[in-house]
Order: structure tokens, then sequence, then C-alpha cells
């Protein structure tokens, strides 16, 4: 036991000299060596500090590839040994992704693994746990990749964090009338991952710290102002408000197709809604309208709810029509 002691403070010791000389690729050699050292003695905890060293060490050093292939590794030694989830490994899981190359393949293979990693302890998180995902949309934020960065935000619980992105990606890429389009798509999409407080809080900071945000609410920006009351109809849970809200705003709605899918998705989740009929027999609001006659709300709470909406929202709308790249 002592003379196996003795050989890896030996190699530990070739391993330092390695770094210090610039022999990297003896130093990643080195670093194998004593994982499948750690690894073949079943001391799961040495080989999780030491690829994370490892690893850190040659990604540091521009050594990407083998930085990356010790990072792979670290990965599965999570994997193999059902590390639970912790604050942790999930920050040396950060940590390495924010010193990979952010261009190369082995970083999205390694995001997909460490996401597939962090869903192995609870299937509560089919897309990877949300405290991951909002450390690579952290790195990815600050590497001006927006629409990874939303990803990552959208499958997260930091709605603070992903609004105060938004507000920057706008201004930085956005048309000054695309202000509203922005925040709609990322508080519906938090809503059909059944994440509505996330969703209140990214719609909230948003409309709080966009410098093109009138104070509201109301809004003069419509979809904002549908978000608005969306939210308060998810509270309340009644069809028939969310029926003629959608119909009510449906011209600003059909701004981007994808508004639709994702309301019929909300529609099922908070309202009960039965999926939308085929193409041909009304669509998502087809089928909103044929269940709430069927459900048979109390219509005066649909009357209600055309006096909050206003009687033609639709002309608050501007008159010229912006697609989503």
């Amino acid at each position: 036991m002592a003379s196996s002691r003795g050989g890896v403070q030996r190699i530990f010791a070739n391993l330092k000299r390695s770094v210090d000389d610039g022999e990297f690729y003896e130093a990643h050699q080195l670093y194998k060596i004593i994982y499948f050292r750690y690894k073949n003695q079943g001391k799961f905890l040495e080989c999780i500090d030491l690829l994370y060293d490892g690893a850190g060490t040659l990604l540091s050093h521009n050594q990407h590839q083998s930085g990356a292939d010790l990072a792979m590794l670290l990965l599965n030694v999570l994997e193999e040994n059902k590390v639970p989830i912790s604050g942790a490994i999930i920050d040396k899981i950060g940590r390495i992704h924010k010193l990979m190359d952010c261009e190369s393949d082995e970083r999205q293979e390694y995001v997909s693994s460490a996401l597939k990693w962090s869903n192995l302890e609870s299937q509560a998180f089919r897309t990877g746990h949300p405290d991951l995902h909002r450390k690579f949309a952290l790195t990815t934020w600050h590497e001006k990749k927006f629409m990874q960065s939303q990803y990552h935000f959208v499958h997260s619980k930091d709605g603070e964090g992903c609004a105060t992105m938004l507000v920057e990606y706008h201004i930085t890429y956005g048309f000054p009338s695309e202000v509203d389009l922005f925040i709609v798509q990322v508080v519906l999409q938090y809503l059909c991952l059944r994440n509505r407080i996330t969703a209140e809080n990214a719609f909230k900071s948003y409309t709080t710290l966009h410098p093109q945000v009138e104070k509201g609410p109301p809004y003069v920006y419509p979809l904002i102002n549908f978000l608005w009351m969306l939210l308060i109809a998810i509270e309340g849970g009644k069809v028939a408000v969310f029926t003629i809200l959608c119909e009510q705003y449906q011209p600003s709605l059909k701004r981007d197709p994808c508004y639709l899918e994702y309301l019929d998705k909300i529609g099922q989740i908070f309202f009960g809604v039965p999926p939308k009929v085929p193409r041909g027999h009304g669509g998502l609001f087809g089928g909103l309208l044929q269940s709430l006659f069927s459900m048979g709300e109390d219509t005066d709470e649909g009357d209600n709810m055309i006096d909050i909406v206003g009687s033609n929202p639709s002309q608050q709308c501007s008159s010229s029509h912006y697609d989503l790249d």
C-alpha cells in the first residue's frame, strides 16, 4: 500500500513538472494514468477531484481537446457512480464549461452529457437540472450567444436573469417594434413547461427593466398587455376568460404562428382545454370555443373579460409586420 502511494506521488511530481514545462501531451497522459489507478481502486471521489483539476489545467492552457477528454471522463465518473446533484458539482461542471472553446463540438457534447447526468437522479427535470441550465445560460450570455442563453434560461428557474439577458438581447439586435416579441415567446415557453412562477418573474422583470416599455399595467404594447392578463387568467383558472382573451388578441397573436401552438398547450395545462382539433375544423381558437360551450361556463364572466381587454385591442398594434428570425 505504501509503495502504491509512493508511485502515485511520483506520478504527481512528474505531472507538475510536465505542466510547468509546457509538456501538455505528457501531462494529459499522466492525468489518465492516475485516473485509471483511482478507478481500479474504487476511489471515485478522488477521480472527480483529479479530472476536474486536470480538465481545468489543460483548458486554461488552451489544450482544448485534451481538456475536453478529461471533462468527459469526469461526467462518466458522475454517471457510473450515480453521484447526486450538489451545488459543488454543478459549480465544477459550470467552470469547465466556461473554459471550453465555445465553438467546439466537444463543448456541445459536454453540455448534452452533463444535462443527461443531471436528470438521472430525478426524472422531474427531463431536459436537465435547472441549476445546471442556469450555469450554462450565464456563461453563454457573457459570450453574447443570446439564443443559446435563452434556451438554457427557459429550462432554469431564473426568470429575472432571463429577463435581464433578453433586454440586452433586444437592445443589441432587435428592432424597436420587436420589444414585445422578445418576452412573449419566453413567457409562453415557461408556461408550457409548467413553470408559472418563473414566467411571472420574467415578465415583471422585463417590463420593469426595459427602457422602451412604459410603466404599466396596462401596457402600450398589445402582446405585453396580453401576457399580463394571461398570467392573471391562469391564476383564476377559468376557461371562459382564457378563451375570450385569446379571441380578443388573435390579430396580435398571429405575428408568430408558434404562439398559437404554445397557447394550445397552455390551455391544456392550466384550463383543461382538450387538444386542438385537426386543421380545417377551427384550429386553436375553434377548439377553445368548442370547449367553452361544451363545459357550460358562466357567460357573465366572459362579458366581464371583454370589458377588461377592450373592444378592439388590435387597434393598438403597429401597422408594420415583423417576423422573428
